[in-house]
């Protein structure tokens, strides 16, 4: 009999892997803390409480996922994925710190955010699809399933213990700081890819040079229905499911009336629910589409009950619920897409992943932000719910044609 510990950890017998995670986890934690001191920046110091300024932010973060996807799927299948990796850390890194020296000196104006966002996240979406296929050079397909569920383990841990950091930071030196430990956090992943055991890595095969790759990559998507239904199950909860930097920030301002400590906490608490949700997916061998159908219906649920919540502390527990079917989904969509696409189309196949999962969000986080600026946080959380419940309708769609054609044949 297998020991379930082992099972949900035997991604962790590479050594790579091992040195990944750990360089992974800190530069987590400066993520979360960059993120919590972005988003209370512009609520409170740089607007007065003005939701639609968060939506525009997290907008233009997101809004280079689907701009620049012709290039950033060809990349991450035709480029040394350990170079290009680096030359994305260290990009990041220099942006946090830039950003963390204008706040600092009190230079910082909402444009300023604005710009930077932007860049970030063009950067970020160069990285994003070589990070989520580099991780099948690191352990190969056998335990892609566990590394990909560990790795959610690790951002997580990292949203845990990153927002409550953030909200001391916050308060007792102030904003500009926590960008700059998030800048430095990224030199722990650059240091794990020079530790790199080059000999061990597993390079998948590479695309060749050839005109129309990104067309291509259309093609194989469209032409495969199962990869469909999870893009537009994707396209619905992250276009205007995960907003939860509007959601959380505007809960905690303008109905509990917290403080930054109040606010970092709820998005450390968020996480408890999203590692039990990452590890969960850890344990299993491989993902159904019945656990997509599970994940979208209860974090709809998760949403409503957030809206609902009478207090503080109800609406904290049921952030666990959300982000636990939060992670138990997204994770199932990553290890779906990856392990069903052939080697040399990975690449173009997650960038479309990452494009259609986070290139929504500069539609919807700005129509949740005006939401919840013109009838309230409670209201756009509702909006969160009805995506949830939407995606779920599609699953339930998919598996009724797919048992259809099943009992035909």
């Amino acid at each position: 009999m297998k020991n379930p510990t082992a099972s949900a950890f035997r991604a962790l017998g590479s050594f790579n892997y091992r040195v990944w995670v750990a360089g992974s986890l800190v530069s987590n934690i400066g993520t979360w803390m960059q993120r919590v001191a972005q988003d209370w920046l512009v609520l409170t110091q740089l607007t007065h409480h003005d939701a639609s300024a968060v939506g525009i932010v997290v907008g233009l973060q997101f809004a280079p996922q689907l701009l620049l996807l012709p290039w950033t799927g060809v990349a991450a299948d035709h480029y040394n994925q350990r170079k290009l990796l680096m030359i994305t850390q260290a990009s990041m890194g220099v942006l946090a710190l830039a950003l963390g020296v204008l706040t600092i000196a009190g230079s910082v104006r909402l444009w300023h955010v604005y710009v930077f966002a932007f860049l970030f996240g063009s950067v970020a979406a160069v990285d994003a699809p070589v990070r989520q296929t580099f991780v099948a050079e690191l352990v190969g397909d056998e335990h892609l399933t566990n590394a990909v569920a560990l790795n959610s383990t690790s951002f997580n841990a990292g949203r845990m213990v990153g927002p409550a950091v953030a909200g001391l930071v916050i308060a007792k030196v102030g904003t500009g700081w926590a960008f700059v430990a998030n800048g430095i956090s990224f030199a722990a992943v650059l240091i794990s890819i020079f530790l790199f055991r080059v000999s061990e890595l597993r390079p998948s095969i590479r695309a060749h040079r050839t005109p129309g790759r990104f067309k291509e990559g259309l093609r194989y998507v469209w032409n495969r229905p199962d990869l469909r239904a999870i893009l537009i199950m994707l396209f619905l909860i992250g276009t205007f499911g995960l907003n939860f930097p509007v959601f959380i920030s505007t809960m905690a301002v303008k109905v509990f009336r917290t403080d930054a400590r109040g606010f970092g906490l709820l998005s450390s608490i968020m996480a408890i629910g999203t590692i039990s949700g990452s590890l969960f997916a850890a344990v299993q061998q491989k993902p159904r589409f019945a656990s997509l159908l599970g994940g979208s219906a209860v974090f709809g649920i998760g949403c409503t009950l957030a809206a609902l919540a009478p207090g503080y502390w109800w609406f904290a527990a049921a952030l666990v619920v959300t982000g636990a079917a939060a992670l138990t989904f997204t994770n199932a969509t990553n290890s779906m897409m990856q392990l069903s696409t052939e080697p040399v189309m990975r690449g173009r196949v997650m960038a479309l992943r990452v494009a259609v999962a986070l290139g929504g969000t500069p539609i919807g986080a700005p129509i949740v932000g005006w939401v919840a600026n013109r009838f309230g946080p409670r209201w756009a959380l509702g909006v969160g719910g009805s995506s949830g419940v939407a995606a779920a309708i599609v699953a339930i769609y998919f598996l009724l044609r797919t048992r259809g054609r099943t009992l035909e044949s």
